[in-house]
C-alpha cells in the first residue's frame, strides 16, 4: 500500500513539473512559382542596347519566411518565466536547407513584470519597425525597398552592404513590459567580439565591426499604431590596395518612423526611412563624404471577405554629398521606386493561397531588383548597361504549424 501510494506521489510531482514548461515545435512551409525579368540598358548617345534576362523558378518564402523552429517557456514561480527560441531557415522549394543553423533566431530569455531580457542572435530594432510598417512586410517579391537598399551594396557609389541591418548575433536587449496602456519598445545592444591588441595603431585592432545599437519606441491604441526606431551598425571599408590597404571604420546610421491607422474597410500604412553611411578617413584631416540612403513607403490592405488585397510603393534614394565639381554640375544620383500589388486567400487560419505582382525601376545607376532574380547585365558588345527596371509575379501557398 505504501509503494503504491509513492508511486502515485512522484506521479503527481512528474506532472505538476511537467504542467510548468512547455516546448513547442512550430514552422512555415510556404512556395511559389516566381517569374523575375530584370532589363539593362546603354546610356550611351547613339547605342540603344538592352538587354533582358529573366527566370522562373519555383521559390520559398512568398507570403511567410519559410521556417522551423523550437520554442518553449518554464514558469518560475512568482510571475518569472523563463524561455528559449530556436529558429532556421528551410527552402523547402528543393530541400538543400534544413536546419543547418538556428540563423533567424536563437535566445534565450527571463521574463517578469519588469519586462523581458532576451540574449542571442534576433532581428533588429529597425528591421522590426521596417516589417511592421510594410503590407507585404518584407517577404516576397512585393517587400519594401528600403530593406533591400540598407543591404545591398551600390557599384562605384560608395554605399556599402550592412549585415547587421536585419539581424544581429551576440546580442543582449530588454524589452518592456505589455502593460504600459499601449506603449512598447526594446532597446538592443550586439557585442562585436573583435580581439584587442595593444600594439595596433589605428587599423584592425581598433574597428569595431559586428557592433550594433539600437532602440525602438511605439505606443498603440485602438486603430492607430506608430512607432520610431534608430540604430548605429558598425562597418569597415578599406582604403588603399596591396601591401598599403588599411581597414578603417564606418558607422551605418539609421533612423525609421513608421504608423497605421486601421479604418476597418482599409488598413492604411507609412514610412519613413534615413540611413546615413559614415567613414573615417586615414588622414583626420581628409573629408571622406557621407553617403546618405533616404525612402519612404506608403501602403493598404482591403479585407475583402477571407482574403485580403494588399498594395504599396517604396522609393529611396542615395545622396553621396558630393563636391560641386568646377562647372557646379554633378552626376546624378541614384534612385528606385518600387509598386507592387497582392491578394491573399485564406483557406484557413493556417494555409492561404496568395499571389503578387511587382515591378522596379532604376535611375542614375541603382540597381534593385523585385526579388533573388537573375543579375542585371552590365555589357553588351562592349558597351557598358546600366540597370533599369524589375518586374516579377509569383503565385503559391503557405502553410503554418
Amino acid at each position: 500500500m505504501k509503494k503504491s501510494l509513492l508511486v502515485l506521489a512522484a506521479l503527481a510531482a512528474c506532472g505538476a513539473a511537467s504542467a510548468q514548461s512547455t516546448v513547442t515545435l512550430f514552422g512555415v512551409v510556404d512556395a511559389a512559382v516566381r517569374n523575375v525579368s530584370n532589363k539593362s540598358v546603354s546610356t550611351a548617345f547613339g547605342t540603344g542596347y538592352s538587354v533582358k534576362a529573366s527566370r522562373t523558378e519555383l521559390a520559398n518564402s512568398g507570403l511567410s519566411s519559410s521556417r522551423l523552429g523550437f520554442r518553449g517557456v518554464e514558469d518560475l514561480g512568482g510571475g518569472l518565466s523563463a524561455s528559449f527560441w530556436l529558429e532556421a531557415p528551410i527552402t523547402n522549394d528543393d530541400g538543400a536547407t534544413g536546419v543547418a543553423s538556428f540563423s533567424r533566431r536563437s535566445t534565450v530569455s527571463v521574463a517578469g513584470s519588469f519586462g523581458e531580457i532576451r540574449l542571442g542572435r534576433d532581428k533588429t530594432t529597425t528591421v522590426l519597425n521596417e516589417e511592421q510598417f510594410d503590407p507585404f512586410g518584407d517577404t516576397g517579391i512585393g517587400g519594401s525597398l528600403i530593406i533591400d537598399a540598407n543591404e545591398t551594396s551600390v557599384s562605384g557609389t560608395g554605399y556599402g552592404s550592412n549585415s547587421t541591418y536585419k539581424r544581429a548575433g551576440n546580442m543582449v536587449q530588454y524589452y518592456l513590459p505589455r502593460n504600459l496602456g499601449g506603449f512598447y519598445g526594446n532597446v538592443a545592444y550586439a557585442l562585436h567580439e573583435n580581439t584587442r591588441t595593444s600594439a595596433s595603431f589605428a587599423t584592425a585592432g581598433t574597428l569595431n565591426t559586428g557592433r550594433h545599437i539600437g532602440g525602438r519606441f511605439g505606443y498603440a491604441t485602438g486603430p492607430l499604431d506608430v512607432a520610431a526606431s534608430y540604430a548605429q551598425n558598425d562597418t569597415s571599408f578599406t582604403t588603399g590596395t596591396g601591401a598599403a590597404a588599411v581597414a578603417r571604420p564606418g558607422k551605418i546610421k539609421t533612423f525609421n518612423l513608421g504608423a497605421t491607422y486601421d479604418f476597418g474597410v482599409a488598413k492604411l500604412y507609412g514610412e519613413y526611412s534615413r540611413s546615413k553611411d559614415q567613414r573615417d578617413p586615414l588622414n583626420p584631416f581628409t573629408t571622406v563624404p557621407d553617403v546618405d540612403l533616404a525612402g519612404y513607403l506608403i501602403g493598404v490592405t482591403v479585407p475583402i471577405g477571407p482574403g485580403q488585397i494588399r498594395a504599396s510603393y517604396s522609393r529611396v534614394k542615395y545622396d553621396f554629398n558630393r563636391v560641386p565639381t568646377l562647372f557646379g554640375v554633378n552626376a546624378a544620383d541614384p534612385t528606385a521606386n518600387k509598386l507592387a500589388l497582392g491578394y491573399v486567400h485564406n483557406l484557413s487560419k493556417r494555409t492561404a493561397l496568395y499571389a503578387t505582382i511587382a515591378r522596379v525601376s532604376n535611375k542614375n545607376g541603382a540597381g534593385l531588383t523585385v526579388g533573388a532574380g537573375p543579375s542585371y547585365s552590365t555589357a553588351f558588345n562592349g558597351t557598358a548597361l546600366q540597370a533599369r527596371t524589375s518586374t516579377g509575379y509569383e503565385f503559391g501557398i503557405r502553410h503554418a504549424f
